[in-house]
């Protein structure tokens, strides 16, 4: 199947936008993009969001020290406590957030996350990183940015942007989590 080809599953239209290799180039170039903005690699410290944003902050640490020579920190901030919308259904069981043993402070912290939608999740993690010290600045890397934000929150880093309606689903797939690199949306 093509990267754009669209496939039924039950009723659902699946149409795939991202293959495996688009996911690697993308992270890939992602990775350039952090190195750019932080020539200084040994400040950075990179906190995925579970579940998947912590698997893509794992491959982009290893993109970046495949780039600089110099392994990077990298971790993962759960933020299930510090949602506003607690009290909604369907929410994971919380995460172990993973801090670095040299912490945050006055450190370059990149959030990275699969999707940015509302912004919402972000937010939160913004809010959980003030309970963990005080980093030298904040960025965000993700995969993809959908649109729709509720909040004011943008991301430094986007492997894609993919305008979509609010009846669609993205989907983000890897090969760690779910056994195949893929970004779906459904219909």
């Amino acid at each position: 199947m093509t990267s754009c080809e669209a496939r039924k599953e039950g009723q659902m239209s699946v149409r795939q936008v991202l293959s495996a290799p688009d996911i690697e180039r993308t992270l890939r170039r992602i990775g350039h993009e952090i190195v750019e903005a932080t020539p200084e690699v040994s400040s950075l410290v990179l906190l995925g969001i579970p579940t998947r944003g912590a698997v893509l902050s794992q491959r982009l640490a290893e993109v970046i020290a495949d780039i600089t020579g110099e392994m990077i920190a990298a971790g993962t901030l759960d933020v299930t406590l510090y949602r506003d919308d607690l009290a909604g259904a369907g929410h994971r069981a919380p995460s172990p957030t993973e801090i670095p043993e040299a912490g945050i402070d006055d450190r370059v912290v990149v959030l990275v996350d699969d999707v940015l939608f509302s912004g919402r999740t972000i937010r939160a993690a913004l809010d959980g990183l003030t309970a963990l010290g005080r980093p030298r600045a904040v960025k965000l890397a993700v995969l993809v940015d959908r649109g729709h934000r509720e909040l004011p929150i943008r991301a430094d880093h986007v492997g894609k942007n993919l305008p979509s309606s609010l009846a669609e689903r993205v989907g983000v797939r890897l090969v760690e989590v779910d056994g195949v690199d893929e970004v779906v949306v459904e219909a």
